[in-house]
C-alpha cells in the first residue's frame, strides 16, 4: 500500500498563458485605464491543479498539448519550478499556444477571462495509450474533448481490472463548462466535480439540489462534488448522505483566479492520501479560500501542513 501512496497524480487537460491585469475597478468600455500590475502566469485548469498538488507535497504530472516557441519555453520553465513532471506533454510546432487575458479586480476579487484557443489540438486516446499507467495512483481529467477522454478512461478501467482494489488508479473528472458533449463524462469518474455553472444550467439553485438531481448520472459507488463559491461546497457519496463544508473566505478577497482548480486539487490530495470525504471537502474549501487572499499560488505550500489536512 505504501508504494501505491507514493505514486504520482496525473492531471490531463489544458495549459495556457494567462496575462493577468490587476485593476482597482473594472474598466468601462472604450476607455484607457492604467493597471495596478500586469504579469504572465501559467494557467489552464489541469495545469493549475498540478501546481497546487505540488505545493501541497504530492508528486504530480501534467498531460496536455503545447506549441513551440518562447511562450512554451516560459510555461515549461514554470512547470519545472514547481517540480511537475511534463514528460507526457505533446508538442505541436505549427500551432498557436492558447492564451487568456484576465482582468483581476481587487475591489471585488472578481476575475474576467477572455480566452483564445485557435488550433492547438487536445491530447487523444492514441497519445494516452502510450502512457505507463503503473506510475500513477490518481488521474484527473479536465472535461474538454470528452469523446476522446471517455476512451482514455476506458483504458484505465481495463488496466484497473487486472489489479487488486488497493492498487487501482482512481479516476476523477471535472465538468465545468455548460457544453452538452461534456455531460457524457458523468458516469466515468470515481469522483466527479460539477461546477456551479453546470448545476445552474440544469436548473438547480443550490449545491445540495444539484447533487440530488445529478447523482443518477454518475456510476454506482461514485462521489459527486459541487462547489458553490462563497456558499462552500457539498458532496454526495454512495451512502446517500450530503456532506457540506462552509467557505473560508480570506480577510480581503484579492484574486479568485484558479480558486476552483485549487479546490479540486486539495480535495484530490486529501482523498488520494486516504482522507475522508468530509475532511477532503473542508480542506478543499480552506485551501481555495486561502488562495483567494493573494495573487498566484506560491504561498499555498507554506500555509498548510499534513496535520491540518487530517484535522
Amino acid at each position: 500500500m505504501d508504494e501505491h501512496k507514493k505514486k504520482k497524480i496525473l492531471c490531463v487537460g489544458l495549459v495556457c498563458l494567462d496575462i493577468i491585469n490587476v485593476v482597482d475597478k473594472y474598466p468601462e468600455e472604450d476607455t484607457d485605464t492604467r493597471c495596478l500590475s500586469q504579469r504572465w502566469q501559467r494557467g489552464g485548469n489541469a495545469s493549475n491543479s498540478c501546481t497546487v498538488l505540488s505545493l501541497l507535497g504530492a508528486p504530480s504530472a501534467f498531460m496536455g498539448s503545447l506549441s513551440a516557441g518562447p511562450v512554451a519555453d516560459f510555461i515549461l520553465e514554470d512547470f519545472q519550478k514547481f517540480h511537475i513532471d511534463v514528460s507526457l506533454v505533446s508538442e505541436h510546432a505549427q500551432c498557436v499556444l492558447p492564451a487568456s487575458v484576465v482582468i483581476s479586480n481587487i475591489s471585488t476579487g472578481s476575475r474576467t477571462i477572455l480566452h483564445m484557443n485557435r488550433n492547438l489540438p487536445d491530447v487523444t486516446k492514441e497519445d494516452f495509450s502510450k502512457v505507463d499507467l503503473h506510475q500513477f495512483k490518481w488521474i484527473h481529467w479536465e472535461g474538454r474533448n470528452a469523446e476522446e477522454q471517455v476512451k482514455m478512461i476506458q483504458q484505465v478501467a481495463m488496466y484497473n481490472s487486472t489489479l487488486p482494489p488497493q492498487q487501482r488508479i482512481t479516476v476523477s473528472v471535472e465538468i465545468e463548462k455548460t457544453r452538452e458533449p461534456l455531460y457524457q463524462l458523468f458516469p466515468h469518474g470515481d469522483v466527479v466535480f460539477v461546477s456551479k455553472d453546470v448545476a445552474r444550467h440544469f436548473g438547480f439553485l443550490t449545491a445540495e439540489a444539484a447533487l440530488k438531481g445529478l447523482y443518477s448520472r454518475v456510476k454506482k459507488g461514485a462521489v459527486l462534488i459541487c462547489a458553490w463559491a462563497e456558499k462552500g461546497a457539498d458532496a454526495l457519496g454512495p451512502d446517500g448522505l450530503i456532506v457540506h463544508s462552509d467557505a473560508f473566505p480570506p480577510e480581503t478577497l484579492v484574486d479568485t483566479l484558479g480558486a476552483g482548480d485549487t479546490f479540486n486539487a486539495a480535495v484530490i490530495y486529501t482523498l488520494s492520501n486516504g482522507g475522508s470525504l468530509e475532511n477532503a471537502l473542508t480542506f478543499g474549501c480552506r485551501v481555495a479560500g486561502r488562495k483567494c487572499g493573494f495573487h498566484g499560488y506560491d504561498s499555498i505550500g507554506e500555509k498548510f501542513t499534513d496535520n491540518q489536512v487530517k484535522n
